[in-house]
């Protein structure tokens, strides 16, 4: 399946938080889980160890898709890593869709309000790297 690349302008302006990330990512996805556990509770089952050892590794690997978001080929092997570990856990798709308006209603409370620009460069950032999860988790089903 052929997917539209991400524009040069929503690249830009997700490579631009990058500081931001360096500096708050970590109180961003801990508030994130707060938030998808207080709404969702269902899905904490799904997450393996410590809620801080999670929020750690999301927030590295939400800075490395933003530091990377020009080429994202040395993201290639982690992805298909957790894609295997989503598949492994019976991850639905529609479970992207949930998270990713959790990790944004947590940058707006962790950050305040944010320029329109960049909540919809990484609306769409987000979407795409969703995307690209739920492809490979698919062909990963299918050839199981």
């Amino acid at each position: 399946m052929s997917r539209p690349e991400l524009s040069d302008s929503t690249k830009s302006l997700v490579a631009s938080t990058v500081p931001i990330l360096a500096e708050q990512g970590v109180a961003i996805t801990r508030r994130m889980y707060e938030r998808l556990f207080s709404s969702h509770p269902e899905l904490q089952a799904l997450f393996t160890g410590s809620p801080d050892d999670q929020a750690d590794r999301l927030a590295n690997a939400v800075q490395a898709y933003a530091e990377n978001i020009h080429d994202l080929s040395p993201l290639v092997p982690v992805v298909t890593s957790i894609a295997e570990k989503h598949v492994g856990a019976s991850v639905d798709p529609s479970y992207y869709g949930i998270v990713g308006e959790e990790l944004l209603g947590a940058m707006v409370d962790v950050l305040g309000e944010l320029p329109v620009d960049i909540v919809n460069a990484w609306s769409e950032a987000y979407d795409f790297l969703a995307g690209l999860f739920i492809e490979i988790e698919a062909e990963l089903s299918a050839a199981a």
